[in-house]
């Protein structure tokens, strides 16, 4: 069988139950079990040994328990001995291959991250981190063959390491603010949006003396009855915004289903989420780590570039993805240039001290940290980044490419545009720029700036426009337009809608 189709990037997607007309289910149990011998085999060759053990986890997906019992259940038969530590986040799984006491061989996540509820997937760890696509790709090929590792079958038992887990977040709080409950007096609530993160609210905050009165949406529930768990949704952010407002709290907390993800949202109301909580990090980090650089995706503002720099950092804008964002930083850092966080507009974020792991729950940990120790020195999360200047506008622009060789349709425009911007008034190509094109434009061009690319798994081209001044991001449309307008099978039909 061929099981590529499966792959997204470096994870294993498909649709998993049916329910969504035009979408048949291709996470069969049969293709599930296979995964589970190709993990076997690839973990067995990989590290050299027969005696190996696994941990699984999931999410609240309905079809959760059967695909996370369908892996187990084949990875047992092939002679890993399985432990089901039943509903986890996804960094807790990887966590479990690295806390003394458990020390995993591998690590598999049943997820599908924000995906709709009939879609589930598989995520893989082992003690150096989450698998590239390499490794995916060898994984479903060792899925596709007849090759067994001919062990004999191993046990399968359930455990749990959620409870452990969080008493390393609650450490790690108490430990840097010297205080067994330091988030006494403070009112912080949490939107889990019915996914895995329910579990911050009442095994984190409260035992560190918060109060979560208002919460919301913190029973798992895999038909996500509310809102999509994604802190990049507006809906989901204006249902912890409104959370925040209506229970006067001090923070809001935002998860995404399996729990890499973060956003948040501070007293004011104001939303901490894209540039401004990469901003929020950064200005942490960078007390600590002076001269440090932050590694984030092709997409970051202008403002938070200068933010970065003003506050003694250095930013390096890679590209989309956030195992692109992850490894650069970690490869910056083997090269002797100290990079402390790596950070995507997505919510994803890996800081240099805690193994460079997406972890929404670190992520806001280390908020949380803060919010204590400004309680006690007289300053608030706001004035950190009150020096951050956000754009006027900003819009994305996401314009399918209809024709199938669209990998070298879609280069060619970006080299096309490099060429005709350079010799463009008041346009000028941004330099140590990784992906795509990115064009910075004038005061009288629309005061901003663009960068088109190329999607990472889909055959469409994103546009991103952002301006300082209030109709920039219309006016740069407007002159690009004509240009883009060029191309027939680029369909340019809402940037055109857009502008008229």
């Amino acid at each position: 069988m061929d099981y590529s189709s499966l792959q997204n990037g470096s994870d294993i997607r498909g649709v998993a139950m049916e329910g969504v007309a035009g979408q048949d289910v291709n996470l069969t149990e049969q293709a599930c079990r296979d995964i589970g011998r190709g993990f076997a085999l690839w973990l067995r060759e990989r590290l050299g040994k027969d005696d190996l053990r696994v941990a699984v986890g999931r999410d609240s997906r309905l079809t959760g328990p059967t695909l996370a019992k369908w892996i187990g259940e084949a990875l047992a038969a092939e002679g890993v001995a399985v432990t089901d530590m039943g509903m986890a986040s996804t960094p807790a799984m990887f966590m479990a291959t690295v806390t003394e006491g458990f020390r995993y061989d591998g690590a598999v996540m049943v997820t599908a991250s924000h995906l709709p509820f009939h879609r589930n997937g598989y995520k893989f760890f082992t003690q150096k981190g989450g698998l590239e696509k390499q490794d995916i790709k060898g994984i479903l090929a060792m899925a596709a063959s007849d090759d067994h590792t001919g062990l004999p079958a191993a046990a399968r038992s359930e455990g749990s390491f959620m409870p452990v887990y969080t008493q390393i977040l609650c450490r790690k709080v108490r430990e840097a603010t010297g205080l067994e409950r330091p988030l006494e007096g403070l009112r912080i609530v949490v939107d889990a949006g019915n996914g895995a993160g329910g579990f911050f609210a009442t095994q984190v905050l409260e035992p560190l003396g918060a109060d979560t009165t208002g919460s919301r949406f913190l029973d798992p529930d895999g038909t996500f009855p509310n809102h999509i768990p994604n802190p990049e949704n507006k809906a989901a952010m204006e249902a912890i915004r409104s959370a925040v407002l209506e229970n006067k709290a001090d923070l809001g907390i935002i998860f995404d289903t399996d729990v890499d993800r973060a956003g948040a949202v501070l007293s004011d109301g104001s939303e901490l989420n894209r540039n401004r909580i990469i901003a929020m990090m950064a200005a942490i980090l960078l007390r600590e780590h002076p001269g440090t650089t932050i590694v984030t995706d092709s997409i970051t503002s202008t403002g938070l570039a200068a933010f970065i720099e003003e506050h003694g950092g250095v930013h390096h804008r890679f590209k989309r993805g956030y195992r692109n964002v992850i490894n650069e930083s970690i490869r910056l850092n083997r090269e002797g240039r100290d990079s402390q966080l790596a950070m995507e507009t997505s919510g994803h974020g890996a800081l240099k001290e805690n193994y460079f792991l997406d972890d929404g729950a670190y992520l806001v940990t280390r908020l949380l940290i803060e919010l204590a120790k400004g309680r006690q020195a007289g300053y608030t999360l706001q004035s950190l980044i009150a020096d951050l200047k956000e754009p006027a506008e900003s819009g994305e622009f996401r314009m399918d490419l209809r024709l199938p060789d669209f990998q070298a349709y879609g280069g060619d425009i970006i080299e096309k545009l490099r060429a005709f911007a350079a010799a463009r008034p008041g346009w000028t190509l941004v330099p140590n720029n990784f992906e795509g094109v990115r064009v910075a434009l004038d005061q009288d061009h629309g005061n901003g700036w663009f960068l088109l690319r190329m999607s990472l798994h889909e055959p469409l081209m994103p546009l991103n426009i952002e301006s300082d001044s209030v109709g920039g991001v219309k006016t740069i449309a407007r002159e690009l337009l004509p240009f883009l307008a060029r191309f027939n099978d680029l369909d340019t039909a809402a940037l055109a809608a857009f502008v008229r």
